[in-house]
C-alpha cells in the first residue's frame, strides 16, 4: 500500500492541504516554518498511534484537526479535538475500500507499520546498540545473539585465566630437577637405631657388672686384711682368740664364698663398638634425604604436570563451547532474512562487510539504511525522509533508484521556495503553481 491522496487540517503549521502524489518520489518543499515538516508528522501521526504525537498537534487558535490518508485498501482518520477541560483528545478510524470499519483500528495499524519504514536515516543516526536491535527485529533472529555473546565473554576471561594457570603450572614443573637415574633404595633407620639402643644397654649392663665385681673384691680384700690382723693378735689376744678365731673363720669363709661366685662366674662379653652403629645410622640419614628429595621432586613435578593438563582440558571444554556458540550465532544470521547482502551483527554493532556499520562510507549507509527500512514494512510501502535538504545529488539519486526497484513511495523534506521541485508548501497550504 502507498498514499493515495493525504488530507490535513489545522495539523500543527497546517491550515489546510490536499496531495495526492504521483510517482516514487514525493518531494515536499519550502521555507523554514512553512510546513513542511507538518505534512510529514501528519502521515506519520495518522498511523502511528498517540505516543507519537506531540504535545500540540493542533494549530494555534483552532480547536479541531484532521488527518485522513486513502491507502488504497484502506483509508485511515484521525481527529483532534480541544475539550471543555482544555485537554486534547484524538480519535482514530480506520475502513477497507468498501466502507467496513476495523473494530481495533490502531492495533491493526501497527501490524503494518515499522518505525524505520517512515525515516530511514533514523537508522543510521541511531546508536550502535540500538542499530543492532532494530536489525534483529527486522531480520527476525531465531536465536539470542546477545545471550550468546555474553557467555563467550565469559568463557573467554575464564580461559584466558585458566590459560595462564596452565602456563605458570608447567613453567614449575619445568623448574623442578630430579636426578638422574633411580633414587638409592631406602635403609630402614629406625632398626638401627633400635640396634644402638639394645647395644647401649648391653655394654651398660657390662660396666655395672664389672663395678659390683670391683666392690665386691674390694669387700674380699677388706675381709683378707681383717682375718690376717686378727691371726696375728690371736697370740696376743689368747683371751679373745676363739671369738677371734670364729670371726676369722666367718669373715675368711665369707671371702672364699664371694670369691667362689667370682671364679664361677661366666666371662663377660666384649664390648659392642657403637662407633660403626653411629656410623651407619649417618650413612642412612644421608641416604634416605637423596632418596626423600628425589622422590619430593618427581612427586611434585608428577603433580604440576597433571594441574597442567587439567586446566588445559578446562581450556579446551571452554574453547569448544564457545567455538559452538559462534557456529549458533553464525547459523542464525545465515537463516535470517537480511536485507542487505553483506550485513551483519558484531558484538552488540550492526557491521558491513565485516567493518562496524558507522565506519561505512556515507553512500553505504545511505543504502544500508533504505533497504532496513523497505525490509521492516513490506505492506505500508511509504518512506519518510526529513532533512532531505542534507542529501547531496548522488544520495537523492540512489534514493530515487532504490524507491523504483523496490516499489516504494518516499516523501522528503527539503528546503526551497522556487516551485520548480515537488509540492510546495507555503503559509500553510499548498502553493498552487501560477
Amino acid at each position: 500500500m502507498k498514499i493515495i491522496k493525504l488530507n490535513a487540517e489545522n495539523i500543527k503549521k497546517l491550515i489546510a492541504v490536499e496531495i495526492t502524489p504521483t510517482g516514487d518520489i514525493v518531494t515536499i518543499a519550502g521555507k523554514n516554518g512553512a510546513g513542511k515538516t507538518s505534512v510529514l508528522d501528519a502521515i506519520w501521526w495518522a498511523l502511528a498511534g498517540t505516543s507519537n504525537v506531540q504535545a500540540q498537534p493542533i494549530r494555534k487558535g483552532q480547536n479541531k484537526a484532521r488527518i485522513r490518508l486513502d491507502l488504497g485498501e484502506l483509508i485511515v482518520e484521525r481527529k483532534f479535538a480541544i475539550n471543555k477541560e482544555g485537554e486534547t483528545t484524538t480519535s482514530i478510524s480506520v475502513e477497507n475500500a468498501d466502507g467496513a470499519r476495523f473494530p481495533s483500528p490502531q492495533k491493526m495499524l501497527d501490524a503494518l507499520l515499522g518505525e524505520l519504514s517512515f525515516d530511514p536515516l533514523a537508522f543510521s543516526r541511531m546508536e550502535p546498540r540500538k542499530q543492532f536491535d532494530e536489525l534483529r527485529r527486522v531480520s527476525e533472529l531465531d536465536a539470542d545473539i546477545d545471550k550468546l555473546d555474553a557467555l563467550n565473554k565469559g568463557d573467554y576471561a575464564k580461559r584466558t585465566d585458566i590459560n595462564r594457570d596452565a602456563k605458570a603450572k608447567r613453567a614449575q614443573s619445568e623448574g623442578i630437577i630430579v636426578p638422574a637415574g633411580e633414587p638409592v633404595p631406602l635403609v630402614d633407620e629406625s632398626a638401627l637405631i633400635e640396634e644402638l639402643q639394645k647395644a647401649g644397654e648391653h655394654n651398660t649392663e657390662i660396666e655395672q657388672r664389672k663395678a659390683r665385681r670391683k666392690a665386691a673384691q674390694k669387700q674380699a680384700n677388706i675381709h683378707k686384711d681383717a682375718g690376717k690382723k686378727m691371726r696375728e693378735d690371736a697370740a696376743a689376744l689368747r683371751e679373745q682368740a676363739d671369738a677371734k678365731d670364729k670371726l676369722a673363720s666367718e669373715n675368711l669363709k665369707a671371702a672364699a664364698d664371694i670369691e667362689k661366685k667370682i671364679d664361677e662366674a661366666a666371662e663377660l662379653p666384649k664390648p659392642v663398638d657403637v662407633t660403626a652403629l653411629r656410623q651407619k645410622i649417618e650413612q642412612a640419614r644421608a641416604s634416605n634425604k637423596t632418596h626423600t628429595e628425589h622422590e619430593r621432586a618427581r612427586m611434585e613435578r608428577a603433580a604440576a604436570l597433571k594441574h597442567a593438563g587439567e586446566l588445559e582440558a578446562q581450556s579446551k571444554t571452554l574453547t569448544e563451547g564457545m567455538e559452538a556458540r559462534e557456529k549458533a550465532k553464525a547459523d542464525a544470521i545465515a537463516r535470517a532474512k537480511l536485507p542487505v547482502a553483506g550485513i551483519g551483527f558484531g558484538e552488540g554493532v550492526v557491521t558491513y562487510n565485516n567493518i562496524p556499520f558507522d565506519q561505512a562510507s556515507s553512500a553505504e549507509q545511505l543504502r544500508v539504511s533504505m533497504s532496513i527500512a523497505m525490509a521492516a514494512n513490506p505492506k505500508l510501502r511509504v518512506i519518510r525522509i526529513t532533512d532531505g535538504s542534507l542529501l547531496d545529488e548522488d544520495s537523492m539519486a540512489a534514493i530515487a533508484d532504490m524507491a523504483k526497484a523496490g516499489d516504494y513511495q518516499v516523501w522528503i523534506e527539503t528546503v526551497g521556495a522556487d516551485g520548480k521541485t515537488g509540492i510546495l508548501i507555503e503559509d500553510g497550504m499548498v502553493k498552487v503553481p501560477a
